[in-house]
């Protein structure tokens, strides 16, 4: 995908090989593992008939839930007449490897493992093999009512003898059927809505039949690149201000559109825009990117690379040779753990990226650093001051996330109610306040556990002062929620504040 912005296509492709191999194998890596019993949880584009056999399915931003199609929207400014709009479908098609031994008569019989002469063990295993289609429009086309292309993928098998006529490995794969629709409206001059939809059209042969069933129909981990000659996206996170009412028009489902390449060198006044764009199944910020420090993808963008480098080094022989049995892409990860250079290890201990004024204590007070630091917080029951009114567990606000640098989660919370669990002080001086929102289902239980959204004073309103600061509410209706372990009291517990 070519148009001027080599380097930051090639980070916005490094995220998005992320995105396509999210959860695609979970550290231990090994076929036995439950964890990897249970896959293809992102962006997954199945049979319509399977997926709506209960009823239409309910668009959602991520798409973590099971859909039969994806639609993107987003606004984009023409900067010259000749504009086009590159659009790149990428997804993973499952393919299956099944171990077959040889039988005596010359025939094969299916197998879940099989040891060969040169000692090395074949797992049957769920793969799955990366697509993508590029597709290029000039902007004139796409006003005219648009474009609709072919995405899907054919079926196939290949057959791989193993050693010693031992048996063959055959790795299959059934057709899957999509098509891409790409759509621009004009809205101002020079400034259009894009909508790019992505659908699967197979029909399951069977809709009551199991997920398993039909994953092989389906798109797996679908997400689309969009770059442009002439043109430039505007940010749904961070846009102009004269552009944010069109961009809370944009209607995105199943996946969210960010801003990809690297950021830019200053903040602009007046919002954000860019040449590339990502829409992903897992929101993300605007420009992401893959720290330099990793050497290599594990698969498990949520966890900490240098956790998951130590637990891998662990395992035993024998889980090792399992992992790498299991999937090529799992041998991949042994091997580069257990041949990582002691330089790179290194890296992974953490960087810092910027550096901020140190906070003077508050008077009377030692430094967070030094002994008795954090003697006198009491996380349930202090107060910060909001707009002149003080602040604890149990008050009620009303969520404001900043416009600008906000995380881009807490958008989606914008106006939202919530109530106040706790007032936490951070190492370097900053208050954050711990809250659950009001209308989630699992708020109470994220209370339990100790699982809240952060945000600052200056991103809430207070919403009532009835309550003494500190005064905890009634609680929330109850829900089922398991015993809490003995030996790991939560009280207090703040997960983003260590």
């Amino acid at each position: 995908m070519v148009n001027g912005a080599g380097e930051g296509c090639a980070q916005l492709s490094a995220v998005a090989d992320a995105v396509l191999y999210e959860g695609y194998l979970l550290y231990p890596y090994r076929r036995s593992s439950a964890k990897n019993r249970v896959r293809w949880q992102f962006g997954v584009l199945l049979p319509r008939n399977w997926v709506e056999r209960d009823g239409p399915v309910t668009p959602g931003i991520s798409g973590s839930a099971d859909s039969w199609y994806q639609r993107t929207e987003c606004l984009l400014r023409m900067r010259r007449g000749d504009a086009a709009v590159r659009v790149r479908v990428r997804y993973l098609q499952l393919q299956h490897k099944q171990v077959e031994a040889a039988d005596a008569d010359g025939g094969h019989r299916p197998v879940e493992s099989l040891r060969t002469a040169d000692g090395i063990t074949q797992l049957s295993f769920e793969e799955a093999v990366p697509r993508e289609t590029e597709l290029v429009f000039t902007l004139e086309e796409l006003l005219r009512g648009g474009r609709t292309a072919a995405v899907g993928a054919p079926a196939g098998a290949e057959y791989e003898p193993l050693p010693a006529g031992a048996g063959r490995t055959v790795r299959r794969r059934r057709e899957v059927r999509a098509e891409t629709t790409v759509v621009a409206e004009p809205l101002a001059p020079e400034l259009y809505r894009l909508r790019v939809r992505t659908e699967n059209c197979a029909e399951a042969p069977d809709p009551q039949a199991p997920r398993g069933a039909v994953l092989g129909q389906a798109l797996l981990a679908t997400h689309t690149l969009l770059a442009g000659d002439g043109v430039e996206f505007v940010s749904l996170i961070d846009p102009p201000a004269g552009l944010a009412e069109l961009v809370r028009g944009c209607r995105n489902a199943f996946t969210f559109p960010v801003l990809g390449g690297r950021p830019p060198e200053s903040d602009s006044e007046d919002g954000a825009t860019g040449s590339l764009l990502l829409s992903a199944p897992i929101i993300l910020p605007d420009h992401p990117q893959v720290a330099p420090e990793s050497p290599g993808d594990l698969h498990d963008a949520a966890e900490i690379d240098e956790i998951l480098t130590l637990r891998t080094m662990l395992l035993t022989d024998e889980e090792k040779a399992e992992a790498r049995a299991t999937d090529p892409r799992a041998a991949r990860i042994v091997d580069r753990v257990d041949t990582m250079p002691q330089e790179v290890f290194a890296r992974l201990h953490g960087t810092i990226r910027s550096l901020t004024p140190v906070q003077a204590p508050a008077p009377g007070r030692p430094a967070w650093w030094q002994e008795g630091g954090d003697e006198g917080l009491s996380p349930t029951t202090d107060t910060v001051l909001v707009g002149g009114v003080p602040v604890g567990g149990g008050s009620r606000v009303r969520l404001r996330p900043r416009g600008r640098g906000a995380d881009a989660q807490d958008m989606f919370l914008d106006g939202r109610t919530a109530q106040v669990s706790a007032i936490f002080h951070d190492v370097d001086g900053s208050v954050h306040l711990a809250v659950t929102v009001d209308d989630d289902p699992a708020a109470e239980l994220h209370g339990w556990y100790g699982r809240f959204h952060y945000f600052r004073p200056d991103e809430v309103e207070p919403l009532e002062v009835t309550d003494a600061p500190g005064q905890v509410r009634p609680p929330r209706p109850q829900s089922p929620r398991p015993a809490r372990p003995a030996d790991r009291p939560e009280k207090g517990r703040s997960d983003a504040h260590a």
